[in-house]
């Protein structure tokens, strides 16, 4: 003898593929996003950066490699692992991508 659900207790496929979606593209939302919040702080430490005068200077590289840091982190969580675009759209200055580390 075999028991199964009542019909007001059984989910459906196609209920649970309706849930599945609508949480894909909330998570999708929250990735593009904090990928535009990570990318307008970018562009607002490199611009620090560029009108930083000498004695500011070094707090300003550290927040702008902070925030490419960050943007960089996020990218590959997205899996997005190609950095090269970004540096070239962003003009990460070289001695900000030297103190990440890059050559």
């Amino acid at each position: 003898m075999s028991l199964r659900l009542p019909q007001t207790l059984a989910t459906t496929a196609s209920s649970v593929d309706v849930f599945d979606a609508g949480l894909q593209t909330e998570l999708m939302a929250e990735k593009a996003a904090s990928l535009g919040r990570a990318g307008k702080r970018v562009e607002t430490t490199l611009a620090a950066l560029r009108e930083a005068s000498a004695e500011d200077r070094p707090a300003a590289l550290k927040a702008a490699a902070d925030a490419v840091w960050s943007l960089f982190v996020q990218r590959e969580i997205c899996g997005q692992r190609d950095q090269k675009p970004v540096i070239e759209i962003y003009g990460i200055p070289k001695d900000v991508l030297a103190r990440l580390g890059a050559r």
